[in-house]
């Protein structure tokens, strides 16, 4: 961009300081192996106040994913919310890419954090990783949120037509964009309704700022997510958990929200959010706030035979 005006750059500043007048302060922890871990952590962290870890997905960093729930969310909790390793200002020297390794970076910052429970909410690759956090350290979380993340996903879905994308290298060229047609795609894929026009420098523009960093690394986190998954394979968690979905998810197609509430049981509630593609967190973001909130303050629901939530129909 030159001498020019960095848009993204500067909404990135804005972010921090909109999540800094929410409460929280910017924090780096060194783990001691090769790893760093930024969070986003209370300023004054409330003992009278629930927990909650905010985990994004991929794509830009927590700040971006996040914005819209760290008002109304700290109000009612203390409210944390890392940087996965290879995003933001997190990285490693290791070479392992798994979402349990993930996990475990996670709970070692919280732990030098003196965070012992949480509700942990996790947002599409987020949500891998939230869901190996309840498989790892199940005394360490409360209740689950587990947001449009394909945990139930098998490697053969690719070639069975699951998805719209034929192979993993053809899902990171649209998930990773170094282009801007790349970036377009990008959002006709994740949103339901999404913005039509888009100038070129503008997405030059995020692109250059957000999408530049660890994008080897990256591909191969997405590859690894993949890689011989098989749902056989995916521990069942005793965690009360609620599923949240938008209907028109062409990322991890609805069925996929289906799999993990028949694989959950009882234990599970899945709410599918009308009129939103996988982006809920963007498109639909007053709506998905309600349900955390109702979830995670109010008192468990009440489930059908079904495992449903019938006042969430």
């Amino acid at each position: 961009m030159g001498n020019c005006i960095s848009f993204t750059a500067l909404q990135d500043w804005w972010l921090k300081q909109c999540f800094s007048r929410a409460g929280l302060k910017s924090t780096t922890t060194d783990l001691g192996d090769g790893t760093v871990m930024h969070c986003w952590v209370p300023k004054s962290h409330k003992p009278t106040k629930p927990t909650m870890l905010l985990i994004h997905g991929i794509g830009a960093n927590a700040m971006w994913q996040f914005n819209e729930f760290i008002s109304p969310l700290c109000s009612q909790f203390n409210v944390y919310v890392p940087d996965l390793v290879f995003f933001g200002n997190s990285y490693t020297t290791r070479p392992d890419r798994t979402e349990a390794f993930q996990a475990q970076c996670v709970m070692r910052a919280m732990e030098t954090y003196g965070v012992q429970r949480m509700h942990v909410v996790g947002l599409s690759y987020g949500g891998f990783v939230a869901y190996s956090i309840a498989v790892q350290f199940p005394g360490a979380v409360d209740r689950l949120v587990i947001a449009a993340a394909g945990v139930c996903m098998e490697e053969t879905d690719l070639d069975g037509g699951l998805f719209q994308v034929r192979s993993a290298d053809e899902a990171i060229a649209i998930l990773l964009p170094q282009k801007p047609e790349k970036l377009r795609e990008l959002m006709q894929f994740t949103f339901y309704k999404p913005v039509k026009i888009l100038p070129s420098c503008f997405l030059n523009d995020f692109i250059e700022v957000m999408c530049t960093e660890y994008v080897q690394e990256r591909k191969e986190l997405i590859h690894a997510l993949h890689k011989d998954r098989k749902l056989s394979d995916l521990p069942k968690i005793t965690q009360p958990t609620l599923i949240l979905w938008g209907e028109h998810d062409h990322v991890f197609p609805l069925e996929l929200g289906n799999r993990l509430k028949r694989h959950l049981g009882e234990n599970a509630q899945l709410v599918v959010i009308k009129n939103a593609g996988h982006a809920i967190n963007a498109e639909k973001p007053k709506e998905m706030l309600k349900h955390l909130k109702s979830y995670l303050v109010d008192p468990l629901p009440q489930l059908d035979s079904n495992g449903r939530n019938p006042k969430a129909d």
